[in-house]
Parts: C-alpha cells; structure tokens; sequence
C-alpha cells in the first residue's frame, strides 16, 4: 500500500535513453540505459540512471533509483532564493531567480528538472557541456546549494 501512495505522488518522466552496443564472436549485443527523472512540484525531485539489456528493464531499475535519490531544496515564491552557478565535470550551469510570471526559461533536461520539482518563475542557462546526465547532475547539485535568506542568518548565528 505504502508503494502504491509513493507512485501517485510522485510523476516521472523519461529524460533519455542510450542504446549501446558492444561487439562479440557472434555478432552486436545491445544494452540501453536510462535516465529517469521523479517529482512531486512541491519542492521534492530525483533522478535515477540504470542500465539493462531490455528498455523496460533499465527503465525500471532507473525509476527505483530515482526514489532512493529523492532531495528537496528551498523556494521563495516559486522560484529559487538567489543566483547559482556551478559545474559538474564538463557540463557548466547558471540560473537566476525570476520575477512572477516569467516561467521556467531554461533548455531541454534543465527545464524537465525544474518543472517536476515545481519552480515557476526561473531563468538558467547551460554553458558548457550538453551531456544530459552530466547536466541533470548539475541541476540537482545546484539545487543542493540553494539556502534561503533565514538559514544564512541562523547558520551565522545572527538570528534565531
């Protein structure tokens, strides 16, 4: 019951899917992989990446993990605290928070992210690489690093 109420909060979405292929005595083998995204627009989102001999095998393996990795972050408005900048190997990542009725201005895998986790009004931009796990790992990193104003204040002591 409990795994039933968990699948309805959260939605999921397929970000992308890899064919490979590697060469043996008797002919191709092909895998795929999966990189899967979960979310609940509250705040809450997770991704999981799983590779597998079949399609909905990586797929599934990929949804399993994306529940194991589940993180929330802070919001202000429906949008982030304040402006980010960061890097995951090659894959360099801005964003800015934005004004009521701006939307989510943002690129491919970034936006996916944002909208299932349920910010409204953002500005990113992707400046290096545009590999797409590389750039969904920094997005969740980013939104690692978000704080709001009060917890600055409360970890510097200043307020309580």
């Amino acid at each position: 019951m409990a795994k039933e109420k968990e699948d309805k909060e959260f939605e999921e979405k397929v970000l992308y899917i890899n064919r490979c292929s590697k060469v043996v005595k008797g002919g191709r083998k092909f895998s795929f992989s999966a990189l899967i995204l979960i979310g609940d627009e509250k705040g809450r989102v997770g991704f999981g990446f799983a590779k597998a001999n079949e399609v909905a095998d990586a797929i599934r393996k990929g949804s399993e993990a994306a529940r194991k990795n589940v993180i929330t972050f802070d919001m202000v408005n429906g949008t982030i605290p304040h402006e980010i900048q960061v890097s995951w190997d090659g894959a360099k990542l801005l964003m800015k928070p934005a004004p009521e009725g701006t939307g989510v201005i943002a690129g491919g895998q970034i936006r996916s992210v944002l909208e299932l986790a349920g910010i409204k009004n953002i500005v990113a931009k992707s400046q290096g690489s545009n590999n797409p796990i590389n750039l969904v790992r920094a997005t969740f990193k980013a939104l690692k690093e978000l704080k709001t104003k009060e917890k600055y204040l409360q970890e510097r002591g200043l307020r309580t």
